[in-house]
């Protein structure tokens, strides 16, 4: 039996991104991520322009004049939430943690999925997978989703992106689109991002808070790392000391996006101090002109 709380957490988190399911990543969604490919639909007698390498000639045959193969697109997709639960994801200097933002952006990306027929499946993952929900169909399993994205407790406090993209390469045997929603903070994956990225389409979604990329002027300061469990002090009157920060951050992000551009991934940035619709809908709009 599920708790009366949990239900309602989930409902209002449902009602609350149906406005941007509906108007905004509905159709943008169906647009930009195709299907698997062309099936067999019906046939038709010829009409001039249709395609001559269309005829059906056994049923042409039968009729006594030409009859064309009819294709539709295969519309039904498998859709992969990938989402980090480790313990970096647990701050924000906003309005939102970067892990809370995670949740509202993959509720909003499992809905979109579901209002297309699409089969939606779950990975919840730190330095190892910790939750996994095969993909189905249907509101009733996108809603179970969206309760283990909210209330899903967190086993391990690091990243471990090259674990995760093992087990889906394991698990997902056909192509797939799958949406990675991390902050990235990890090292050793990209040969298994290379190969997931080759055999699935992955649409990376980067969580950044602005204190991780420019520290104000507020004095000494205790910095704690959630994952390893260590302190420093950094003293931010320092100007220094900021730019020495500030410097680190962006050689850091520099090399990451070199990374990502030499394998083709493709990624979106999402800050905690801005709306995330504009940087999710840039991104289709220029991914439905690519394809």
């Amino acid at each position: 039996m599920i708790p009366k709380e949990i239900l309602k957490k989930v409902r209002h988190i449902e009602i609350r991104t149906k406005g941007l399911v509906n108007d905004l990543f509905g159709g943008e969604y169906h647009s930009v991520f195709k299907g698997r490919g062309m099936t067999f639909s019906e046939v038709r007698e010829y009409q001039p322009g249709d395609d001559i390498r269309l005829i059906d000639w056994n049923v042409t045959a039968r009729c006594g004049s030409p009859f064309v193969k009819v294709f539709e697109e295969e519309r039904e997709l498998t859709v992969y939430l990938m989402v980090d639960v480790s313990r970096s994801g647990h701050f924000g200097t906003q309005l939102q943690f970067k892990s809370e933002l995670a949740i509202e952006i993959a509720a909003v990306l499992g809905f979109s999925a579901i209002k297309n027929n699409d089969k939606v499946g779950l990975i919840l993952f730190s330095d190892e997978v910790e939750k996994y929900i095969a993909p189905k169909k249907g509101r009733s399993h996108v809603l179970r989703v969206v309760r283990e994205l909210l209330y899903h407790q967190p086993r391990g406090k690091g990243t471990s992106l090259k674990t995760a993209l093992d087990f889906l390469l394991h698990i997902a045997k056909r192509r797939s689109v799958v949406f990675l929603l991390s902050d990235f903070m990890d090292d050793g994956y990209w040969s298994s991002l290379k190969i997931a990225n080759r055999k699935h389409d992955i649409i990376g979604l980067q969580m950044n808070d602005p204190f991780e990329l420019a520290i104000p002027d507020i004095g000494l300061v205790k910095v704690h790392d959630p994952e390893t469990e260590e302190s420093t002090w950094i003293d931010t009157s320092s100007g220094k000391e900021r730019r020495r920060f500030e410097d680190r951050v962006t050689e850091e992000r520099d090399t990451f996006k070199r990374e990502c551009e030499r394998i083709g991934f493709d990624l979106i940035h999402i800050s905690t101090d801005k709306d995330y619709v504009e940087p999710i809908m840039t991104y289709f709009k220029k991914r439905e002109k690519r394809y």
